[in-house]
């Protein structure tokens, strides 16, 4: 398998098929239903946002931390975070009595047997939305627009012949096998935000020689190459440039480093004509084909 094969079937093996998409879509409508029948009118909005609504979320059997986020906003905005966290508990032990729930701050955690929801409470602060700061942040609360990034997602991604999307899953698959070394949205920034235009395109002589029929196509052997960035063009830039702060644990920069070095050993392969098989084998410690 190429590497960019391996990175297709690992982005496509992320999407929810039919059956567990119909699944989801149900549960998120059941609880959008109760959440307004609970609170009789002092919800002025719910709605489901982050990686679920932007297509770029991995399916349980990939990452069992992944979840639908789902925003509720309360039309009372003068209370303080707890209080509405507090509420949002009480509503989901009320109607999920069974299930398993937890307050993750600034969230609450409500975790059903195929879907982990996070509710998000949020007030409406002259015409800008808040949620519940951080626990290390000074703030009580910080304004969020839950669609201004995927705005950013969706022109990045028709900007990039819709590979932005496969690759943010690709990225989440590998942070999710790395012990999540990243914060999900944190990576999703890092994929949309990154300078793709420097993408180098070149191959080696070597791998001239190396080149399968089917990759000719996209050459030409006397000029520089014309063919279109791929998938694995975009991991290579990616992966490059990944890091984290000075103060990150050392356990989430070993997570790094590890990837690094494995994709540059890879690209080596890749650059030179074997990714059919090295390059794939240098991969395939830090990046699994999905069964």
């Amino acid at each position: 398998m190429s590497v960019n094969g391996l990175l297709a079937r690992i982005a496509d093996a992320a999407i929810m098929r039919d059956d567990e998409k119909a699944s989801v879509a149900r549960s998120v409508e059941t609880l959008k239903g109760r959440i307004k029948a609970h609170f009789a009118g002092q919800v002025a909005d719910c709605f489901v946002f982050g990686s679920y609504s932007r297509g770029t979320n991995l399916t349980r059997a990939m990452d069992e931390n992944s979840d639908v986020d789902v925003m509720v906003v309360f039309s009372d905005g003068s209370s303080q975070p707890q209080t509405y966290l507090d509420r949002l508990r009480r509503f989901a032990q009320a109607c999920y009595s069974t299930s398993e729930i937890e307050q993750s701050s600034p969230t609450i955690v409500l975790s059903l047997n195929h879907i982990r929801f996070e509710l998000v409470p949020a007030i409406n602060n002259w015409g800008s939305l808040k949620i519940p700061a951080k626990a290390s942040d000074l703030a009580n609360w910080q304004e969020t627009d839950p669609h201004g990034f995927t705005e950013k997602l969706t022109a990045a991604n028709k900007a990039r012949n819709s590979l932005i999307k496969p690759l943010a899953r690709v990225m989440k698959y590998w942070n999710a096998r790395a012990g999540h070394p990243f914060e999900s949205y944190a990576l999703e920034k890092v994929v949309v935000e990154q300078d793709y235009s420097n993408i180098s395109l070149a191959r080696s002589f070597l791998g001239d020689l190396f080149m399968p029929e089917r990759e000719r196509a996209y050459w030409n052997w006397t000029a520089p190459p014309v063919r279109s960035p791929q998938l694995r063009d975009y991991f290579y830039a990616v992966v490059k440039d990944l890091t984290l702060g000075w103060w990150a644990a050392q356990w989430r920069k070993d997570a790094i480093s590890r990837l690094q070095t494995a994709v540059s050993k890879a690209k080596e392969w890749d650059v030179s004509g074997r990714y059919d098989t090295s390059a794939d084998d240098e991969l395939k410690w830090v990046l699994p084909a999905p069964d």
